[in-house]
């Protein structure tokens, strides 16, 4: 006889940015995958923006996303490895904010950032390095404890490390080159980064993507290796082209390094950052935010 085959239903996680943002509440801790000014979730960060939502915590390789959140006076406090535009080696927003002290910090090396992460994700209460030993890491985050190991070494002796704490993240926010419905994730870039570990590190986690496509058809544009954010993980997910922008998110785009600087110049003129605002930052939708950007290169 002919086996049946059961059809086994996928959730539809399909959201919208304003969905997202509405799970996000004053003091959360959020968690912002992407690297620097590449692939980060910039239109679930302008939401943000948007929604007014305040005295936030950032945990991230960070780029734009914690100097708009800076200039805007949402953010409280940032937990990062860096804070770079990489065309531009330091986010000009986060420099004001960082030597003024209007946000809080907490200073890693990228390694230790990735343990808090891993530590999180594994959920652990910390993980054992010896990153940061004879550092000024441990002078700059005081609470940062070291732990001995339980096991001698060959001579006999007990090894002192650092225990990089788990982060408490409420929220992660990631964007994907494709997903499905369902909350699979797929990056075609160079570089996954660590977005597989925000995802798993956070309570709940939303995926932004370029594109949303059928399950079966990943396999069209990357391999199997690419496939690297398992839906288990991912609470909701945002089709949002270019919404990565003005970050890069290879292949599909590159980094809009004129916008970029246009933005970078903003920290120095109060009156520039106004007009930043109004045009890109007070507006009600990603696509009305792709529409001024647009215009801008049609008005060149």
């Amino acid at each position: 006889g002919i086996e049946e085959r059961k059809v086994v239903s996928v959730v539809d996680k399909v959201r919208t940015e304003e969905e997202v943002v509405a799970e996000i509440e004053d003091g959360m801790t959020i968690g912002v995958g992407g690297w620097g000014s590449r692939r980060k979730p910039m239109s679930l960060i302008m939401a943000i923006i948007r929604s007014g939502v305040k005295n936030l915590t950032i945990v991230s390789y960070g780029g734009p996303e914690i100097g708009l959140l800076s200039a805007t006076g949402q953010l409280k406090k940032a937990i990062y490895g860096f804070v770079s535009l990489d065309s531009i080696p330091l986010e000009p927003h986060f420099r004001i904010a960082r030597q003024t002290a209007e946000i809080e910090v907490e200073e890693f090396d990228e390694g230790a950032l990735y343990l808090g992460l891993m530590a999180a994700a594994h959920r652990v209460p910390f993980y054992p390095t010896r990153a940061g030993l004879g550092s000024d890491m441990l002078k700059m985050n005081p609470n940062l404890k070291l732990v001995q190991s339980p096991y001698p070494d060959t001579n006999g002796d007990y090894e002192e490390l650092v225990a990089i704490p788990a982060f408490d993240i409420d929220i992660s926010l990631i964007h994907m080159n494709r997903a499905d419905k369902g909350g699979n994730g797929q990056f075609l870039g160079p570089d996954l980064f660590f977005d597989d570990l925000f995802a798993m590190a956070a309570k709940k986690t939303y995926m932004s993507c370029e594109k949303i496509v059928l399950t079966e058809n990943f396999l069209d544009e990357g391999s199997v290796h690419t496939l690297r954010i398992p839906r288990i993980y991912v609470n909701g997910v945002v089709e949002a082209p270019r919404g990565a922008h003005f970050t890069e998110c290879p292949p599909d785009y590159g980094r809009d390094e004129e916008f970029q600087k246009l933005y970078a110049a903003t920290a120095k003129n109060p009156e520039l950052w106004e007009s930043f605002k109004s045009r890109y930052l007070k507006l009600s939708s990603h696509e009305e935010y792709l529409e001024m950007v647009d215009s801008r290169e049609e008005d060149k």
